[in-house]
């Protein structure tokens, strides 16, 4: 299974990030390590909202969709 994430800083409000990976524990453990240098200055996060999809291409396009104007819309309506 592919996993599309979406993770929110516990310390600094509004502070939001959306990412891809196969393994979605180990992931999130991480960026609440700092081995992220996107999310290392907001530690720690927490997983908002996931969705699964069986495999990674599809997995991939949602997220870049997300990421994109309209899916920026669409997840503050559905997914925050």
């Amino acid at each position: 299974m592919w996993y599309v994430y979406l993770l929110e800083s516990m310390a600094v409000g509004g502070e939001r990030y959306i990412g891809v990976t196969a393994d979605l524990k180990r992931r999130v453990a991480e960026h609440n390590a700092g081995k992220s240098s996107h999310t290392s200055k907001f530690l720690p996060w927490r997983i908002v909202t996931y969705v699964a999809f069986s495999n990674q291409a599809k997995a991939v396009s949602f997220e870049r969709y997300l990421k994109s104007g309209s899916g920026h819309a669409f997840a503050n309506k559905r997914l925050w």
